[in-house]
């Protein structure tokens, strides 16, 4: 469940109060066991629940309460109209008779809610997102289109990149692990972008064309985001969170593979709780990180680690 945005005043007074001041609205979160995320001025909570929903929701309630206290103490304000709830990998029924409230205020469930620009839906299908951002790279070719007659080639491939390649490329470690069906869409507007870049005909055949551009397809595109992102953790470069769901390999018994770098893929039972389990990062990125050459797992810096895992993942795909 993620609960996100938050800005309306709540009127509630409790004896110690003062306890607040002290208090950052991250460290009143935790109190009551849950996670969040902020960014600027967008909060997200996330509770964890299995079989009981309705003490699941008194914990949130609990939790949103004693956030309208602290932002009160703070002088700040709550806009109940901002929360969005979204239930995760369960049917919307569980939580009948158990939504949360605010200042009096019941949250309905969400079929989507949008997390910095990602549309996220109950299942994580991924199936909005991926048609928003088709929708809006398709949008923008057709405005190059337009433009194409008065940019050189150096100018079209920068806009191109500005304007398509860039929202191919956010967030797409979300990606990995997706039906073909559904990257597809996302593989075709590259398609045209390519086609738009180089000047090949409609027909021509695409393979040819993004290996002359030396441009990965959306797939191995979001491969090559999980890898960075999992060198990044594994080398103090990323969040902490990140690098708390990566395990070393270490084997029963003393073997070469324990000097390989490699990293513990989880078992089924391991990860049996998780929405998309097969998606989920500590699955993937081992799962990606084992089939690098030893070399480029223990490469020496950021930039030489990303050379080289492009050149594995081009070859991979186009020889």
């Amino acid at each position: 469940m993620a609960v996100a945005s938050w800005g309306s005043s709540g009127l509630y007074t409790v004896p110690h109060a003062v306890q607040y001041l002290h208090e950052t609205a991250g460290e009143v979160v935790r109190r009551f066991g849950l996670r969040s995320q902020q960014y600027a001025d967008d909060t997200q909570l996330y509770l964890s629940f299995s079989t009981n929903p309705g003490v699941a929701v008194t914990v949130l309630n609990s939790c949103l309460n004693s956030i309208m206290v602290w932002m009160r103490v703070n002088k700040l304000r709550l806009n109940p109209d901002k929360f969005e709830v979204l239930l995760v990998g369960a049917p919307p029924d569980r939580l009948k008779g158990h939504l949360p409230t605010l200042d009096g205020i019941t949250l309905p469930l969400k079929d989507r809610v949008r997390s910095l620009g990602v549309l996220l839906d109950p299942s994580l299908t991924l199936e909005a997102q991926v048609d928003s951002v088709s929708r809006g790279a398709f949008l923008q070719l057709r405005r190059i289109y337009q433009l194409r007659p008065y940019l050189d080639e150096q100018n079209l491939a920068a806009v191109t990149h500005a304007l398509v390649t860039t929202r191919l490329d956010y967030c797409n470690a979300l990606y990995v692990g997706l039906p073909l069906k559904t990257v597809r869409r996302l593989q075709l507007a590259q398609n045209r972008a390519a086609r738009l870049v180089s000047g090949a005909a409609a027909r021509t055949h695409i393979t040819p064309v993004l290996k002359n551009l030396h441009w990965l397809p959306v797939a191995a595109r979001a491969q090559f985001k999980v890898l960075t992102l999992t060198y990044k953790a594994l080398n103090g470069l990323g969040p902490g969170y990140l690098k708390d769901r990566l395990l070393p390999y270490v084997p029963a018994r003393p073997l070469r593979s324990g000097q390989e770098a490699l990293l513990k893929v989880p078992s089924l039972k391991e990860v049996k709780g998780m929405a998309c389990r097969n998606r989920a990062f500590s699955v993937v990125a081992p799962q990606l990180w084992n089939t690098l050459p030893r070399e480029i797992r223990l490469a020496p810096t950021l930039l030489a680690f990303r050379r080289q895992a492009k050149t594995f993942l081009f070859t991979q795909h186009f020889n």
